[in-house]
C-alpha cells in the first residue's frame, strides 16, 4: 500500500476547526494523513476552500468537497474509496484534539494495529474506556464490511458499534494515556451550535438508538462479526 494511516474528519460549519486540528499534529509530531470531508452546501463552504488553498503545500492534508450525506454516510464514503490505499483507517470528530502529552500517538496507533485486524482507541476525557468516540482500525474491516459504520445510522452510537465489532472479534485495545481529547458541550468544553443542536436533538438521539438496538439485536451485528472473525481467522 502506498501509505500507512489516514485520518478522515467530517466536518460542517467550522472552519476554525481544521488550523487547531492541524497544530495538534504539529504539536503531537503526527505524520498521519488527514482528510476533511466538507458538504457542499455548507453555509462556511468558502472559508473551507480558502483553507484547502491555504493548506495546499502540506502533504498532510486533504479536502473533499462532497454532497452532504450526514456524519456516518461521509465516513463511509471516505473509508471505503481509500481503504485500498491505507493500512489502517481512523475517524475523528471536528471537535477531537489528540494532545501534545501524547507524543505521536499515530504511532502507538500503528504499532496496536500491526498484529493483524483490529480496532483501537484512546482517553477522550469525556467517555475514557466506554465509549470509542474517536477511533481507529485496520483497513480490511472496512473491505470486508464495506463500510466503517452500519449506514442505518446517522450520527449517533457509531462509537458503541466500534465496541460491539472489536469485543466481537476480540481484537480491541484501549489506550487510556493516549489522550484525544473531545471538546463537546457535554463536557463544558465547547458551545451549543447549529451542529450540536441538530445531531443530539431528541429526535436523533432516538432514531439513531432505535437504528443501533435493531443492528444490535436483529441480526446486524452478528452478521457483521460473522465476517469479521473469518477476517481474524485468515489473518492468524
Amino acid at each position: 500500500m502506498a501509505d500507512d494511516l489516514l485520518v478522515i474528519i467530517p466536518t460542517r460549519g467550522r472552519p476554525q476547526a481544521v488550523p487547531e486540528i492541524v497544530q495538534a499534529w504539529d504539536d503531537t509530531g503526527a505524520t498521519a494523513d488527514l482528510l476533511f470531508c466538507v458538504d457542499k452546501d455548507d453555509p462556511e463552504l468558502a472559508a473551507y476552500k480558502a483553507l484547502a488553498k491555504d493548506l495546499a503545500d502540506d502533504q498532510r492534508v486533504r479536502f473533499v468537497f462532497w454532497a452532504r450525506k450526514r456524519l456516518c454516510g461521509t465516513l463511509n464514503q471516505a473509508a471505503v474509496k481509500n481503504a485500498p490505499n491505507y493500512r489502517y483507517l481512523a475517524f475523528m470528530g471536528d471537535d477531537h484534539r489528540p494532545r501534545a502529552a501524547t507524543m505521536a500517538w499515530d504511532a502507538r496507533i500503528r504499532e496496536c494495529l500491526s498484529g493483524g485486524p483490529g480496532i483501537v482507541y484512546g482517553n477522550d476525557l469525556l467517555q475514557g474506556q466506554a465509549m470509542a468516540t474517536a477511533v481507529a482500525m485496520t483497513s480490511d474491516i472496512v473491505t470486508t464490511l464495506d463500510y466503517m459504520a452500519p449506514p442505518q445510522l446517522v450520527h449517533l452510537c457509531l462509537d458503541l458499534v466500534w465496541l460491539d465489532w472489536g469485543k466481537g472479534m476480540g481484537r480491541i485495545t484501549y489506550l487510556d494515556d493516549m489522550v484525544i481529547e473531545h471538546l463537546h458541550p457535554a463536557a463544558g468544553k465547547a458551545s451549543l451550535d447549529a451542529v450540536y443542536e441538530d445531531c443530539n436533538s431528541p429526535e436523533r438521539s432516538q432514531a439513531d438508538g432505535a437504528a443501533y438496538i435493531d443492528y444490535r439485536d436483529n441480526g446486524g451485528l452478528e452478521a457483521d462479526l460473522v465476517k469479521l472473525r473469518k477476517l481474524v481467522e485468515e489473518a492468524a
